[in-house]
C-alpha cells in the first residue's frame, strides 16, 4: 500500500465526509402537507361560495350585494393561488404560517356571512369547521387564537346588521330557506370533516412515526457514544500490560535457553503475533473513537486499501476457504478508515463463526456506490434476527451481551451515508451487504491514480 501523510486539509475533509448523516428517507413535513390540506379545502370553498352565490341570487332572487361578495371570492382566490405557488415549492412550513392561513379563511367567511344575511345565514356553522381544523394543525395559544376570532366574528355578525335581510320562519320545516339552507351547512361540514380530518390524522401520525424513529435513533446513538467511551478507556487501560508483554517477550526471544528450544521458540513468536494485533486492535479502537495512539493518517487508493484489508483479515483469521473478487472500476484516494475496516472486519468475523468452511469477500462498484458483500455457507439468519436487524444484543449466538456486531456496522455504514442489508441466500447461508457513497470515503472526486483503474482481482484460497 502506498503510504502518504494526509495534510490537514486532507483529514478535515474526510473527517466531514465521515459525519455526513445517512439520507434516511422521511415524511414530509407535517406542517407543509397540513397546509397544502388547507390550500386544497379553500379551492372548495371558493367553488361552493360562487355556486351558493348564483343559486341564492338567480334561482332564488335574492338580493345580494354582488360586488363586494364577488370581490371578497375573488380575493381569497388569489390569495390561495399566492399560497399554492409558495407552499409548493417551500420545504418547511411553520405554526404561524398555518395560523395565518386558518385567519384569513375565517376573516373572508366572516365577510362573506355579513354581506349574505349575517346571522341569519345558516353557513354561519361553518366557522365550527375552521375550530376543528385549528384544534388539529395547531398547538396552543394557535389553535386558542383562532376559536376566540371565530367567536369574534359570530360577536359582530351579531352586532352588526347585514345588508341582505333573510326571512326566517322555522315553523315551515324543510320548506323554509333557512332550514334548508341548515341542512345543507351541516352535511358539508360532516362530509368536510370525515374526509380532510381523516387526512391530517394520517399526516400526524406519520408525524409521530418519525419522531419515534428519532427517538430510537437518539438512544442507539447514545448507547454508541457510551461503548466508545468504555472501548476507549480500556484500549488506553491496555496500551501498557500490552507494551511491558511485548518487550518481555522480545527479551525472552532473545535468551539462548529459549532459542534453542524450536518448540517454545515458535511459541513465543505466535505470542508476539498476537500481542501486536491486540495492539492493532487497540489501535483501531482508538481511532473509531476519535483518538490516535501517533501514528499519522495514512492515504491510499481504494484499491489498495480494499487489497490490503483483506489479505490482512486473511492472515489474522486464517479462514479454510477465504474467497476475495473486487471489480472496482474507480481508483479514488481515500484516507484510511478505522471505522469502516473495523466494520468489515466484524462482517466477515460473524461470517467466519457462522460458516468455518467458506467465507466470500466480493467488493464491486462502478457508479456513485462501492458495494461491499460478504457471504457464507453456515445456517443463515432466522427471521426474528432479520426483523430486528441494527438493534443492540440482536444476537444469533445466544450469547449474553452480543449482538453488538451487527448493530455497530448498521451504524458505521448509516454514518457514512450508506446502508446495511441482510439477507438469506436460496442455496443456503447468508450475505451481508453494506453499499457506500463513494463521496463518503475518497478525498477528492478528481483524483483517480493511474495504476490498476479498471482492474479486478479475484482471489481464491
Amino acid at each position: 500500500m502506498q503510504a502518504i501523510p494526509a495534510d490537514r486539509s486532507t483529514v478535515e475533509t474526510v473527517a466531514s465526509g465521515l459525519r455526513t448523516p445517512s439520507a434516511i428517507p422521511a415524511p414530509a413535513h407535517a406542517g407543509l402537507r397540513g397546509m397544502h390540506q388547507l390550500i386544497q379545502l379553500r379551492w372548495i370553498a371558493v367553488g361552493g361560495q360562487l355556486l351558493t352565490i348564483v343559486v341564492v341570487y338567480a334561482g332564488l332572487r335574492i338580493a345580494l350585494p354582488l360586488g363586494w361578495m364577488l370581490g371578497t371570492l375573488a380575493a381569497l382566490a388569489l390569495f390561495n393561488l399566492c399560497s399554492q405557488f409558495v407552499w409548493w415549492r417551500s420545504g418547511r412550513v411553520s405554526e404561524g404560517a398555518l395560523l395565518a392561513a386558518l385567519l384569513v379563511d375565517v376573516g373572508s367567511l366572516a365577510f362573506q356571512l355579513h354581506l349574505g344575511g349575517g346571522i341569519a345565514n345558516p353557513f354561519m356553522f361553518l366557522f365550527l369547521l375552521q375550530v376543528a381544523l385549528a384544534t388539529v394543525l395547531l398547538r396552543p395559544p394557535g389553535n386558542w387564537i383562532v376559536a376566540a376570532a371565530t367567536a369574534l366574528s359570530v360577536a359582530v355578525l351579531i352586532a352588526v346588521p347585514s345588508p341582505t335581510r333573510i326571512e326566517v320562519d322555522l315553523s315551515k320545516g324543510l320548506a323554509d330557506l333557512y332550514v334548508q339552507g341548515l341542512l345543507i351547512c351541516f352535511v358539508l361540514i360532516a362530509a368536510l370533516l370525515v374526509v380532510f380530518i381523516t387526512r391530517i390524522g394520517r399526516i400526524l401520525r406519520e408525524r409521530d412515526a418519525r419522531l419515534a424513529e428519532l427517538r430510537q435513533r437518539a438512544a442507539e446513538e447514545e448507547h454508541i457514544v457510551r461503548m466508545g467511551l468504555l472501548a476507549s478507556g480500556a484500549a488506553h487501560e491496555l496500551g501498557t500490560p500490552l507494551s511491558t508483554l511485548s518487550v518481555i517477550l522480545g527479551d525472552w526471544q532473545h535468551l539462548p535457553s529459549m532459542s534453542s528450544e524450536a518448540e517454545i521458540y515458535h511459541d513465543l513468536v505466535e505470542m508476539q503475533a498476537q500481542v501486536a494485533r491486540c495492539k492493532s486492535i487497540v489501535t483501531n479502537i482508538l481511532l473509531a473513537a476519535g483518538e490516535t495512539r501517533g501514528e499519522a493518517p495514512v492515504q491510499t487508493t481504494l484499491h489498495a486499501f480494499l487489497d490490503e484489508l483483506a489479505e490482512q483479515w486473511r492472515t489474522l483469521s486464517n479462514p479454510a476457504d477465504f474467497r476475495y473478487a473486487r471489480r472496482v472500476a474507480p481508483n479514488p484516494w481515500i484516507v484510511a478508515d478505522a471505522g469502516l475496516r473495523q466494520m468489515v472486519f466484524n462482517v466477515l468475523d460473524n461470517a467466519l463463526e457462522a460458516s468455518p468452511q467458506r467465507v466470500e469477500l466480493d467488493v464491486s462498484g462502478g457508479g456513485d456506490d462501492l458495494v461491499i458483500e460478504v457471504r457464507d455457507a453456515g445456517p443463515g439468519f432466522e427471521a426474528d434476527v432479520l426483523a430486528r436487524l441494527g438493534t443492540p444484543y440482536n444476537s444469533t449466538k445466544g450469547r449474553a451481551g452480543g449482538g453488538l456486531g451487527l448493530f455497530l456496522s448498521v451504524n458505521v455504514a448509516r454514518t457514512l451515508g450508506g446502508r446495511l442489508a441482510v439477507r438469506n441466500l436460496p442455496q443456503g447461508g447468508a450475505a451481508v451487504t453494506v453499499t457506500l457513497p463513494l463521496a463518503a470515503i475518497e478525498i477528492d472526486a478528481g483524483a483517480h491514480p493511474d495504476d490498476d483503474i479498471g482492474e479486478g482481482r479475484d482471489d481464491d484460497r
